[in-house]
């Protein structure tokens, strides 16, 4: 261990050694600042003078560009040698210098081992950035969200997690997400019907027209009896199993809540039935809405 430790102080003593070497070839400058050019002298910019000291020293320009920044933000003597580079290079971000300089010589307690310490990980708490290794539930959710900014792998995540009968039940008690679910599952269904209705029309002839609204009003007579079946089969199986079971007062809010906005459906259907009236007024919206 303490030959991997000296190892850690010798690269780190590498990163500084170029860190405070740069700045003397290329002095850091006000932002959009700009060096006086003597009669007949070429002027090289900040970004050419690092990558020829980058080429010639084997490194990234990228990397001297953030050494030489690191190394303007922590004087030698403000340096703690016991802290790698790293947690120096990260801690760089406290914009505010007293408090960068006062923050390295308080370390945070650590959220796993209660220890007050610098690490890396512990100095990305400190300036907000991502963990490596997450421990809190917060950082877990901030990591589940870095990997899957794709939707492709957002949409299969999600559809993974909510098969897991807690979480989906948890997630219905949103009630962003329960709306957002019950909007996609309106707007799914139109576009169902809409492509039965184009697949029926073909090219769209009038003389078709009639038997697609026949074939149409038939479909969505048997989409609606059998959502009514199938919710009528569902609680015949699930209620028998509340005997001598006791809900809690949020269970049961929660159950309540749910029965009232299926009375309110069978409700619209009656009318919708009995009328052919569709429209929801602001009343029953709100209770299919569960507010």
């Amino acid at each position: 261990m303490a030959e991997l430790r000296e190892a850690v102080q010798r690269e780190s003593g590498a990163c500084w050694l170029v860190g405070d070497r740069a700045p003397e070839i290329e002095p850091m400058r006000p932002h959009g600042g700009r060096q006086a050019v003597l009669p007949g002298e070429v002027l090289l910019s900040v970004r050419e003078s690092l990558f020829m000291l980058a080429e010639d020293v084997g490194l990234n320009y990228r990397t001297v560009e953030t050494r030489r920044w690191t190394a303007s933000r922590w004087p030698s003597e403000r340096r703690r040698l016991d802290l790698s580079y790293t947690v120096h290079r990260t801690l760089a971000h406290i914009e505010d210098e007293r408090e960068r300089f006062a923050a390295i010589r308080h370390p945070p307690e650590h959220p796993g081992t209660g220890r007050r310490v610098w690490t890396p990980d512990q100095a990305n708490r400190r300036v907000g950035f991502q963990v490596a290794r997450p421990v809190s539930p917060q950082e877990k959710i901030n990591a589940i969200h870095t990997l899957a900014r794709e939707d492709e792998v957002a949409s299969k995540v999600t559809t993974d997690m909510l098969r897991r009968p807690d979480v989906a039940f948890r997630v219905m008690r949103d009630d962003t997400a329960r709306h957002q679910v019950n909007d996609t599952q309106v707007e799914q269904a139109r576009q169902v019907r809409e492509a039965r209705e184009r697949e029926l029309l073909g090219d769209g002839e009038p003389p078709l027209a009639p038997t697609v609204r026949r074939v149409t009003h038939a479909i969505e007579f048997l989409d609606l009896v059998s959502s009514c079946h199938a919710f009528v089969a569902k609680a015949s199986r699930v209620v028998p199993h509340l005997r001598d079971r006791h809900l809690s007062d949020d269970e049961s809010a929660v159950i309540h809540s749910n029965v009232a906005r299926v009375r309110a459906t069978c409700d619209w259907i009656d009318h919708a039935v009995q009328t052919g009236q569709v429209d929801v007024d602001e009343e029953l919206a709100r209770l299919l809405r569960g507010e």
